[in-house]
């Protein structure tokens, strides 16, 4: 294998071989295609492939190289999930019910990706409706962990998530409703974005949802922030999308002097120990390369944050899954009926779930005011087992116990606080083998501190790039 035949090689890396005629997209293309039908029978985080149109993209690539008129992200391959809609492709949402369902249209992202020259030449499984933290479905089956196969990469953007660690693209495309950004991010080793809301525009009628981001997701901070800078500001289709969005790449991790704060527990969440070891190194990472850090706690309960998030699911996301059990509840998964049944009633109004979320916020909002970035752990388990509905219960975490599948997960908080930019970076692994990260936290709009302070946990080295695991 020479450098160039390597499936690990960063976007970052691919532009300047392009750039040096090094390295052709046709070349790369191939090396990553070979890869895919390697491990895929292991792993089936691929649930559509574009090769043929791919390797004309990549030839059309080549040529505006030649030319001197490639784009930014020109000739690089990337994964896309397959809830993120391509016209005249499937669009099932992973489920059966929508199982000939054919996209009218491209989701912003898509379009903006391939406006610069991005080459989407796999699409990424996810849960049913992306309605859990886990990543299988009666349409597509179990999608397995690289690290180690007997676990989920998480959901929902699960396949990405399995994809960027296996090797079969440099970036990809995520959304996040609950976490499903960071999750999958956490679990399966790699970097993701959670940008704040409207930063990065979506499709009716999610885009005006606060809890619901779309964003980037990549081996590295540096590459996720790469994505993001194509993928954000106003767009015609999301009246809700702002514009001029701060640009994130080479923003560098330079920490000296600023304040970050950690919490391992987020108030009361139970932890493995693994993730609390991992984290407090991170911390300690930080305050060597120049950081101001302390220890903090917040009142929060994982009550409290699972009561706010039901009654918002319940009205939005939680309805529309409904619509469907109603209709074709013989088609739907297991966890997805689960889903939409534990919708039908909540303890809180809606009126008394923006008065819950305020006062969720004002802890958070009170720290910030002497603080540049708040990190914490990303996952409070070790991971979710492969192919287990977590239907009745909730699961053991570490000592404890949460009363859902999604508290094993630490994001609900801020999809709740949408406003607040997250960086999800390695920070290490559990006993099991499976990735564990930690969640940089930015102030509202704040997308440079946490692209800044996640880069400066990536260079540390208490995280990692791409595993060991081979077939």
């Amino acid at each position: 294998m020479t450098a160039f035949d390597d499936p690990y090689l960063s976007a970052t890396e691919l532009l300047a071989a392009y750039r040096a005629k090094t390295l052709s997209p046709v070349e790369y293309l191939e090396v990553l295609i070979d890869r895919i039908e390697t491990l895929e029978p292991t792993l089936n985080a691929v649930v559509d492939r574009r090769y043929d149109e791919a390797r004309e993209e990549a030839r059309a690539s080549a040529d505006r190289w030649a030319h001197g008129t490639a784009g930014a992200l020109d000739g690089v391959p990337v994964v896309a999930k397959e809830e993120h809609p391509m016209v005249g492709r499937a669009w099932t949402q992973g489920s059966l019910a929508f199982a000939d369902e054919m996209a009218a249209m491209d989701h912003p992202i898509i379009e903006r990706v391939q406006a610069a020259g991005g080459i989407i030449h796999i699409r990424s499984a996810t849960p049913e409706f992306c309605c859990a933290g886990f990543c299988h479905s009666r349409m597509w089956g179990i999608t397995r962990n690289p690290w180690n196969t007997d676990y989920s990469p998480g959901g929902s953007s699960g396949g990405t998530g399995a994809a960027l660690a296996a090797g079969y693209a440099p970036i990809g495309t995520g959304s996040d409703i609950g976490g499903s950004i960071r999750i999958p991010s956490s679990l399966s080793g790699v970097a993701g974005f959670k940008p704040p809301w409207q930063r990065v525009p979506a499709l009716p009628p999610y885009n005006l949802d606060q809890f619901c981001h779309d964003g980037p997701m990549a081996r590295t901070v540096g590459d996720c922030a790469v994505l993001e800078d194509v993928i954000a500001g106003a767009h015609w289709m999301d009246p809700a999308s702002l514009p001029n969005p701060p640009l994130v790449a080479g923003v560098g991790g330079d920490v000296r002097g600023r304040r970050v704060a950690f919490c391992t527990n987020l108030g009361d969440w139970p932890i493995d120990p693994a993730v609390d070891a991992n984290t407090r190194r991170v911390a300690a990472s930080l305050a060597e390369a120049g950081a101001i850090v302390e220890e903090v706690t917040l009142p929060w309960t994982t009550d409290q944050i699972w009561n706010a998030a039901q009654v918002h699911f319940r009205t939005i996301m939680g309805a529309g899954i409904g619509a469907v059990r109603d209709a074709a509840r013989e088609h739907l998964s297991d966890y997805t009926i689960a889903f939409a049944d534990s919708m039908d009633g909540a303890a809180l109004g809606f009126y008394e779930g923006l008065e819950l979320e305020g006062q969720l916020w004002e802890p958070l909002g009170r720290l910030f005011q002497r603080i540049d970035a708040f990190v914490c752990p990303t996952m409070a388990t070790d991971g979710y087992v492969a192919g287990e509905p977590y239907l009745e219960g909730g699961m053991a975490v570490g000592d404890g116990h949460v009363r859902h599948h999604i508290l094993g997960a630490m994001t609900l908080p801020f999809n709740i606080q949408s406003r607040c930019p997250v960086v999800s970076v390695p920070s290490g692994r559990a006993a099991n083998g499976v990735p564990t990260g930690v969640q940089v936290v930015g102030r509202p709009y704040d997308d440079v501190m946490a692209f800044r302070v996640a880069a400066a946990v990536e260079a540390t080295g208490v995280g990692f790039t791409h595993p060991t695991w081979r077939p």
